[in-house]
């Protein structure tokens, strides 16, 4: 059919997602696929992708592509110069992953409050242990703390709103102060400002993406401006932070630790410092994960694909030069 819009999947989709989303036009042709030679094949008559694997190559192969959606909030990855000055439309999954990340930073901020991760190796070690003074002293509640949240997107907003059920002050950053503050943040930070809400926070929670702007954001100057008491929480993109200043900062106390999620390289390297340092919780960039995840990723994609077909705008449009 010369009318026939062709979606190209690339990657390996279960069957079940693939028929939904051929369930929403007789017109669509999708095919699924996540070999690069394959790939490199079926690209050229492509309208639509979903991202799973891809390259420049790939991109460049691609003569009818209008719109690309990614698999994740995050499009970092696919911001090649080609990409961006190209009138491909991208799309994000903003939205999907929300829950998940939301209280996967605040499961890090309970453990670090109540110590879980000194009980866990005590656990390993078989050792019942309710003598030691200094960590029973620093065992703290998240009530009336304040959590500021550098980033108030779709997963800083779910940070924020669970954080004020737990009875915390929440400070946010977001580039548009104009838009109304939400009802769950008791104070809208600008973001060339941030170094304030640093100051005023027990816990820094991370929730940007990745951009030219934001990489390297938390240095030294921002680690030094913290309380001494403070953590760090990052559930977004590990080069958001100068990893050997928030080493320094660990080890000669500037801030109390960490919870972390994210590294400037992943898997994070067998020497890393980060492992063996009792103040820090490391997980292996999994805040995201959910078995919901792949449900809602194909819903919202159904959604915009019928958005698509009918000439509407689309849903989690990219400012390819913003980067989100």
């Amino acid at each position: 059919m010369d009318d026939e819009l062709n979606v190209l999947v690339s990657l390996d989709f279960p069957s079940l997602y693939l028929k939904k989303i051929q369930d929403v036009s007789s017109g669509v042709k999708v095919q699924a696929t996540s070999d690069t030679k394959e790939l490199l094949t079926l690209i050229g008559d492509a309208d639509v992708l979903l991202a799973g694997v891809f390259s420049r190559e790939l991109f460049l192969a691609a003569k009818r592509l209008k719109w690309i959606q990614s698999l994740f909030a995050g499009v970092d990855r696919l911001l090649l110069p080609e990409v961006v000055q190209s009138k491909v439309t991208l799309t994000n999954a903003s939205g999907v992953n929300s829950t998940a990340v939301s209280e996967h930073a605040i499961g890090l901020m309970l453990a670090l409050s109540r110590k879980f991760h000194f009980f866990v190796r005590n656990q390993i070690e078989n050792r019942w242990k309710t003598s030691d003074v200094e960590l029973l002293t620093q065992m703290e509640e998240l009530s009336g703390k304040t959590v500021g949240i550098v980033g108030l997107g779709r997963i800083g907003g779910e940070i924020a709103r669970k954080a004020k059920c737990l009875g915390m002050t929440v400070l946010a950053t977001r580039r548009n102060l104009s838009a109304p503050k939400p009802e769950h943040v008791d104070r809208l930070v600008p973001t060339e400002h941030r170094k304030q809400l640093l100051a005023d926070s027990d816990f820094v929670v991370l929730a940007l993406p990745l951009t030219k702007d934001t990489e390297k954001m938390i240095g030294e100057a921002e680690l030094k401006s913290m309380k001494n008491t403070s953590y760090l929480i990052n559930v977004s993109r590990g080069k958001l932070v100068e990893e050997e200043k928030l080493v320094q900062a660990l080890n000669e106390g500037w801030i109390a630790g960490a919870g972390l999620d994210a590294f400037e390289v992943e898997p994070l390297l067998r020497d890393s410092p980060l492992w063996q340092m009792k103040n820090v919780i490391i997980t292996p960039h999994v805040a995201g994960l959910t078995p919901y995840y792949l449900d809602r990723l194909t819903d919202l994609f159904c959604d915009n694909l019928s958005h698509f077909l009918r000439g509407e705008s689309l849903i989690n449009v990219v400012d390819k030069k913003l980067g989100y």
